[in-house]
């Protein structure tokens, strides 16, 4: 069964998220199955742009708790998406949570409906957000970024503009990216990889710099005791015993 669908349209492949039973979660066979699909879509010199988007009312949820990828691999997605050849542009109708925003803030464009929701909820369970921190912290503002990873509060679509995360919202996030995927059409192949990788510098020099470092954190803080204990609560609907 394939977690991810493509369909292209004039030069334009869209990538969806299509693994409903955990709101598109990222489990291990997901995240594999994207990275191999972006790597097709890479090596295609008739594909001008990605844009990746979801089945159902959630573009990702996340780190799938009963089966997430090893840190390493998360990284190496990211990375994936920021150094692949062509514009990534994130298309969201739908509620991003945790692990989803990492993928979103390492898309070139991201637009999203104004239902769409957000919320960093790692400190909530008991860890950290801190391999998304490759793609977060050098393209949102960092006042902002510290209220929404201290508190794991939600937030709507309006902030998530505000604050750096989304490039455009709208009503219709369709007509939003009609005139967004024309003009990169317009565009010369190798003129849009230059430029890409001109805007992608500071972020990967992020990777060189901090990857090692992160993803030792993930996995000493998915493997506490604090992590054991809220991820169990998560998924027996309850709260914690640190809830005040």
């Amino acid at each position: 069964m394939t977690l991810i669908g493509r369909t292209r349209t004039r030069g334009v492949e869209t990538l969806t998220l299509d693994s409903p039973a955990n709101r598109n979660a990222l489990s291990a066979a997901l995240v594999d199955e994207l990275a191999d699909t972006l790597t097709d879509c890479g090596k295609d010199g008739d594909i001008r742009a990605v844009v990746l988007t979801h089945t159902g009312t959630t573009f990702c949820a996340g780190a799938d708790l009963r089966d997430p990828p090893h840190p390493d691999t998360l990284v190496g997605l990211l990375r994936q998406i920021v150094e692949l050849p062509k514009p990534v542009v994130a298309r969201v109708t739908g509620h991003v949570r945790a692990g989803g925003l990492g993928l979103l803030a390492a898309c070139d464009i991201a637009a999203a409906s104004d239902a769409a929701t957000f919320a960093f909820t790692e400190v909530r369970i008991g860890v950290a957000p801190a391999v998304i921190s490759l793609t977060l912290l050098p393209r949102t503002d960092p006042r902002a970024l510290a209220r929404h990873y201290l508190t794991g509060e939600r937030f709507d679509a309006t902030e998530a503009a505000r604050i750096g995360l989304l490039t455009a919202t709208g009503n219709d996030v369709d007509d939003v990216l009609a005139p967004v995927l024309d003009s990169l059409r317009k565009a010369a192949p190798q003129a849009l990889t230059e430029t890409k990788r001109l805007l992608t510098a500071r972020v990967l020099e992020t990777f060189d710099r901090d990857a090692a470092h992160l993803t030792a954190l993930s996995a000493r803080m998915f493997a506490s005791a604090d992590a054991r204990e809220g991820m169990t609560a998560f998924l027996e609907r309850r709260d914690p015993p640190w809830v005040l």
